[in-house]
């Protein structure tokens, strides 16, 4: 089985009703609406999906609504506290649609590389489903070190994809370095994306793209034909947009914009609380500033 990881991929939110059931109906509209602003893949289940508070049977039945709701990709994060919970994710996945796998380091657990490895190789071979390796150290502890990418890579063919989230874009140049063109590269956090693709990156897993794809989708298409005057005067109003998702209530601040611009509802599951007081003045002055400046595409 064989997908292209390129182009901009939303990390999706998950809506939640009132009752804090997952929104099936307004995940429909959302990725359709997604897919149709010239996103190339979807990807629920992840941190930004709150993918820790979702149940098992919660994230089967949203990752087979995405499927059914879109003809591109759903590669959805496979994380959980067990290795055997994460191989029953990743099976379960596969019968449901999934086109490919984003394969995350356990929940809590953070180790050396034999445990690690041990534990993704499980996740990778139960499926043919093309893997995304997520490397994410500043979230998850674990940090995948480009020789150790490698390492999986040369020992499983469907291993065809990184996701960096390091935040250091030396990383990808370090990859590529080692890995050539084995494994394509995809930024993994908003506001380095410029400087990724310039480093090589072919993709990015976006998170203010689920309120913004539009703008989303234009600046990764400007920074991969390298026009980066161009890419420099919508990246600099973006900014302060994309900065929201590189702070603990990432979750809080992405599902804001998007219910500012009306694409669902800020509802997200405990832990979290909403935002309130001087926060939520400082993220709405953010998000305002941003909307009265929006620039015409």
């Amino acid at each position: 089985m064989s997908i292209r990881f390129e182009g901009v991929m939303p990390a999706i939110t998950t809506p939640f009703a009132a009752d804090l059931s997952v929104d099936h109906e307004a995940l429909t509209q959302t990725v359709q609406w997604l897919a149709g602003h010239g996103c190339s893949g979807i990807v629920p289940c992840g941190s930004l999906g709150e993918g820790a508070t979702l149940e098992f049977d919660e994230k089967v039945a949203l990752i087979e609504t995405c499927a059914r709701a879109v003809d591109i990709p759903v590669i959805p994060g496979i994380a959980a506290l067990s290795t055997h919970e994460a191989v029953k994710l990743a099976k379960a996945a596969a019968h449901h649609g999934a086109k490919g796998l984003m394969v995350l380091p356990p929940y809590v657990y953070s180790s050396d590389w034999r445990e690690m490895k041990a534990h993704l190789a499980a996740v990778i071979q139960a499926t043919p489903l093309p893997c995304i390796i997520y490397n994410n150290p500043v979230a998850y502890k674990t940090d995948f070190k480009p020789e150790q990418i490698l390492e999986l890579a040369n020992e499983f063919d469907n291993v065809k994809a990184v996701k960096e989230s390091s935040t250091d874009v030396r990383r990808i140049t370090a990859i590529k370095a080692l890995a050539g063109d084995r494994l394509a590269l995809g930024v993994g956090v908003d506001d380095v994306l410029v400087e990724g693709v310039a480093a090589g990156a072919q993709f990015w897993i976006a998170g203010l793209v689920d309120a913004l794809p539009a703008e989303s989708v234009r600046l990764f298409e400007l920074a991969r034909a390298g026009r980066y005057e161009e890419a420099a005067r919508l990246y600099a109003w973006f900014l302060p947009l994309l900065r929201l998702d590189t702070v603990p209530k990432f979750v809080q601040l992405i599902k804001l914009v998007q219910e500012k611009l009306g694409v669902c509802h800020h509802r997200v599951r405990g832990p979290r609380l909403a935002l309130e007081g001087a926060e939520l003045a400082e993220a709405e002055a953010v998000i305002q500033h941003a909307l009265a400046t929006r620039p015409a595409l």
